[in-house]
């Protein structure tokens, strides 16, 4: 059988796209499947995608991280950094470049783009769902995106194929790995929601590991726009006694911090042994000193996020910070899409998971 796979990473993800065509050659056996691309600018700041090679009847997985931030170019004379909106029009750039001649198209968007404006309060834009019928109309057959802000996006392409997978296989190997005191029952461990919006993760996680869960209302002040949201005014804590508990809290990304210090320190308030956090997308956009700071008083343990998206060099070096590696996951997804096989066992991977922590239980 013909090997039809392709692989184009954009810049953003170039470092994580090499890696991951690294584990795919070795996995099949194979000496290349990445296709060099480029997207140039003018001194006025536009630019064009250029693909150097064929991509005609393959099946092509682009890869794009529209939170790295460390990338600039030259404008006017000067330099701007790349914001997610200059990330998302190289995709489509390259796209665009492909003229339309690959059999499949895949785009491999860790970080949803626009995600966080995923819904219309008052007058406002649908930016999460203009960019996917976008794609859609760009004629990209399957987005795979993680642990989306609000998996009910995938509602606006009915008739496309919007895989949303779960990271917490890895976090509960990196976890498990890190921590060998834990103490798996319901007295002992509870995952905990920093808002309403997490619940559907802490809820599959308890479940799997068979605890109980705790949630944070927050309350918001929606007379008034700070930094383009409503500020929040308390964070109330529903859930059972967390005295002598290892609380983990679970979101899915983690921009100022501000917010999840303040749940941490409500959890340290009442009783908790140790709290971890579990953050698939550590954005730290406001920097680490507020970080910093609620480590050194004692209020969590240690912080968990993935590589999916671009990790500050500084954020490495923390002694508080575990990075969970998703390269091979990236791989297993592409080498399944690429084969056909079913996806149900990387998205939501229950049974792996399962099967580690009785393995944990029994001391492996």
């Amino acid at each position: 059988m013909k090997d039809d796979l392709a692989i184009i990473a954009l810049e953003s993800y170039r470092d994580q796209g090499d890696k991951i065509n690294s584990i795919l050659c070795k996995w099949r056996g194979a000496e290349n499947y990445m296709i060099p691309c480029s997207c140039p600018r003018f001194n006025s700041g536009e630019a064009k995608g250029i693909i150097s090679e064929s991509i005609r009847d393959k099946d092509l997985y682009i890869m794009v991280d529209v939170c790295n931030n460390s990338i600039r170019y030259k404008m006017d004379g000067e330099m701007n950094r790349m914001s997610p909106d200059d990330h998302y029009q190289d995709l489509k750039r390259i796209i665009a470049a492909c003229n339309g001649k690959a059999k499949r198209l895949t785009v491999i968007m860790p970080f949803l783009y626009e995600s966080r404006q995923h819904r219309r309060t008052t007058r406002e834009s649908l930016d999460c769902a203009i960019m996917l019928k976008e794609m859609e109309f760009l004629g990209v057959d399957t987005i795979v995106t993680f642990d989306a802000h609000d998996p009910r996006m995938a509602n606006v392409l009915p008739l496309k194929g919007i895989e949303n997978v779960s990271p917490a296989l890895q976090f509960t190997q990196g976890f498990l790995t890190e921590y060998e005191d834990i103490i798996i029952d319901k007295d002992h461990l509870m995952f905990i929601a920093p808002d309403e919006g997490a619940t559907e993760r802490v809820v599959f996680l308890a479940s799997v590991y068979g605890v109980n869960i705790g949630m944070f209302y927050k309350r918001r002040d929606y007379s008034n726009i700070v930094d383009g949201t409503n500020p929040i005014i308390a964070h109330d804590f529903c859930g059972g006694d967390l005295h002598g508990v290892d609380a983990v809290v679970v979101d899915d990304m983690i921009a100022s911090g501000g917010s999840i210090i303040d749940v941490c320190k409500q959890i340290k308030e009442r009783g908790a042994r140790r709290v971890f956090i579990f953050s698939t997308f550590g954005l730290f956009s406001s920097g680490f000193d507020k970080l910093d700071k609620a480590y050194e008083e004692g209020l969590f343990d240690r912080i968990f996020t993935t590589n999916l998206v671009h990790q500050k060099p500084e954020l490495l070096e923390k002694e508080y910070y575990y990075s969970i590696n998703m390269n091979r996951y990236v791989a297993a997804i592409i080498d399944t899409l690429n084969k056909n096989e079913p996806m149900h066992g990387l998205v939501k991977p229950e049974k792996r998971i399962k099967e580690i922590i009785e393995s944990y239980k029994a001391g492996n």
